[in-house]
């Protein structure tokens, strides 16, 4: 009886504009988040008093934090009624950046850094929720709008991080980014509709039906690891590029970077539209092309040699290309895997997230080994070879089981 009066409240949930719009800017102002700490780092040591050694932690530790919480809280969209679970995970990840704004601890710092990271998955709980609120025509455009806020989130919260602390200190955005959960968390507890997944699972078996749910699903193991590549190249760029405009070649200031990074955002227009070639059947055609968009975007910062106008408009051109590529081929993997069954999508979406963000920590971490050992003409390198990799996999395509078909 319970069961049933609980899919009676989500068989017509309310879809307006307006929850599209905060879905979106929720999944941004929580993502960005885990960004904030990357370009402070040297500063945050210093005041807490890390050694220089340790500074790395205090980037990966959210990511890692970020990668747990898509394993292991984000299934639990499949078994808890959803927005109770947003508001708990949003209020605590306003707790903790309120934590972070102000203690002096170093031990306690990076503890809460993980959990910042853990409790921002809850972004891959609201992506989902457009799915259930969409008409199906629509789907692919509702996703791909909720998609520009995850993307913008990433893409701003660098620069934005950088010009707070350049303006105020390092502490004012994680304060402000408390202010802003508190905000969030009630908004989103007046117009997110009760979302209750079907009965009949427990955590143990929910965790365990993961490997089975990758291993048996062509489309979510294929989008994954199409996008981990383009993910990872997308890493590859963002980590080296400071290093490369900061260096004698450019020798630009902290906040000339951020204009860079900025201009980059351009790139988030590419999930509406994206959106709506996926709704027309052309994922397919537009993965291939976002794959060998993101081959030309590293060719042509190999074209910059100094810090003219033109060799930074190279570099401004290319950042935007990347960005536009990698934000429309998540849309076309996204719409792909939601087409799945439903009552699993909280699983299906964790795995999607947990494989590419892998791609991305590990392209992350060659590319800072490659530009320390040779220079931007590595990282081209290894920024190509990506691609193409991904490329040679999807050539496969063809000749995968007919389910492949929904993903086009």
């Amino acid at each position: 009886m319970r069961a049933a009066a609980a899919a009676a409240a989500d068989a017509a949930p309310v879809y307006t504009l307006r929850l599209q719009w905060l879905l979106g800017i929720a999944c941004g102002l929580l993502i960005a988040n885990v960004y904030y700490a990357q370009p402070l780092t040297g500063l945050i040591t210093a005041a807490l008093g890390l050694p220089r050694a340790s500074a790395g932690l205090l980037v990966t530790l959210p990511l890692i934090g970020y990668g747990t919480g898509l394993l292991l809280v984000v299934p639990l969209a499949d078994l808890v009624e959803n927005r109770r679970l947003v508001l708990l995970m949003v209020g605590l990840e306003a707790l903790c950046m309120a934590l972070i704004s102000i203690t002096s601890n170093a031990a306690l710092y990076l503890v809460v850094a993980f959990c910042v990271g853990t409790t921002a998955a809850a972004v891959q709980i609201l992506v989902p929720y457009v799915t259930f609120l969409a008409p199906e025509a629509q789907r692919g455009q509702a996703v791909g709008r909720v998609v520009s806020g995850v993307m913008l989130g990433i893409m701003l919260a660098r620069p934005v991080s950088s010009l707070m602390s350049d303006l105020a200190s390092w502490r004012a955005i994680f304060g402000l980014s408390a202010a802003l959960m508190a905000m969030l968390a009630v908004a989103l507890r007046g117009m997110l509709p009760a979302r209750h997944p079907a009965p009949g699972l427990t955590y143990p078996r929910l965790l365990l039906s993961l490997g089975r749910i990758f291993v048996g699903t062509p489309i979510l193991r294929r989008r994954a690891i199409y996008h981990a590549y383009l993910f990872g190249a997308f890493s590859v760029f963002w980590t080296a590029v400071p290093l490369w405009l900061s260096g004698p070649q450019f020798g630009l200031t902290q906040r000339g970077i951020a204009w860079v990074a900025l201009a980059g955002v351009a790139g988030a227009i590419a999930p509406p539209l994206a959106g709506r070639m996926a709704d027309r059947g052309l994922s397919r055609r537009g993965t291939g092309l976002a794959m060998l968009a993101v081959i030309v975007a590293f060719a042509v910062t190999a074209l910059a040699r100094g810090a003219s106008p033109v060799g930074l408009g190279l570099i401004v051109f290319a950042a935007i290309l990347l960005d536009f590529a990698v934000s429309a081929n998540l849309v076309f993997g996204q719409r792909a895997i939601y087409a799945l069954g439903a009552e699993q999508r909280g699983r299906i979406n964790g795995l999607f997230m947990a494989t590419f963000f892998v791609g991305g920590a590990v392209g992350s971490a060659l590319s800072g080994w490659c530009y320390t050992r040779y220079g931007w003409p590595g990282v081209t390198a290894l920024g190509m070879a990506l691609p193409v990799i991904a490329l040679l996999y999807f050539a496969t395509e063809q000749t995968a089981p007919r389910q492949l078909a929904a993903s086009r």
